[in-house]
């Protein structure tokens, strides 16, 4: 295999390849995963790329490193999201496209459901997220952290117990992706995202269940279009 691919860095496609190896062989959470060296062999790569992937796919807890025990498929800490992880492919475009999709449908419901029910502690809690992400909107590591506190606030505010963990589930696989495709950062303007944090966080705290609706919306559909923005970018760089 070609380590390097135009726009795509190695590791990235190794990861793929890894996470495609899991699925073919049927591995379930907990089960043991070739070594290093027997991946590398197994899929063709180079060890450094090799283990590249292996770090990334760690990270956003798609395998589990113990040291001196070897490598193993990760057990969710989510176990609702078990049965997901052996679908979800973090670089797979239309993955990432069923995924906002998903998104649309159970953060539109959450944020509507949170301008219904959402007590004033909670909308406390949502606007302080808010305006924190704001803050943050040029530190990457720390705009995520609140991006999620935001994001959980929201669906907790909901009142069920389902969306909450579906917002979860979703949040994790965002995160797998992010990782995989951008080494880590995130694919569009953290201030559109803040600001637009901000436009939901004022329609929950004024009871307006349409409004909370539409700005969840709009912010899916922003993300979307600036996640594909960025991987035109990669593809125009890529060379010819």
């Amino acid at each position: 295999m070609n380590e390097t691919n135009g726009y795509r860095p190695g590791y990235e496609m190794v990861a793929e390849q890894l996470l495609a190896y899991i699925a073919e062989q049927g591995l379930r959470p907990g089960d043991r995963l070739p070594t290093e060296k027997g991946l590398a062999e197994i899929l063709g790569t180079g060890r450094s790329v090799t283990r590249e992937a292996i770090k990334v796919l760690a990270a956003v807890g798609r395998v589990a490193v113990r040291k001196g025990a070897g490598i193993y498929v990760s057990v969710p800490s989510n176990p609702q999201a078990d049965s997901e992880l052996g679908y979800f492919k973090p670089t797979d475009l239309a993955h990432v496209a069923m995924l906002f999709d998903h998104r649309r449908l159970i953060e539109a419901e959450s944020a509507r459901l949170a301008a219904t029910l959402a007590r004033p502690a909670q909308v406390r809690t949502i606007r302080a997220a808010a305006d924190a992400s704001v803050e943050a909107h040029q530190d990457h590591a720390l705009f995520r952290q609140h991006d999620r506190v935001f994001h959980d606030a929201v669906a907790e505010a909901s009142g069920n117990v389902f969306l909450q963990a579906a917002v979860t589930s979703l949040r994790d696989f965002k995160e797998q992706s992010d990782r995989l495709l951008f080494a880590g950062g995130l694919p569009g303007s953290l201030e559109v995202a803040a600001r637009q944090h901000v436009q939901l966080a004022e329609a929950i705290a004024a009871g307006d269940p349409d409004k909370a609706r539409s700005a969840a919306i709009q912010h899916i559909d922003t993300t979307q279009a600036q996640f594909e923005q960025r991987i035109k970018d990669r593809l125009k760089a890529a060379p010819k």
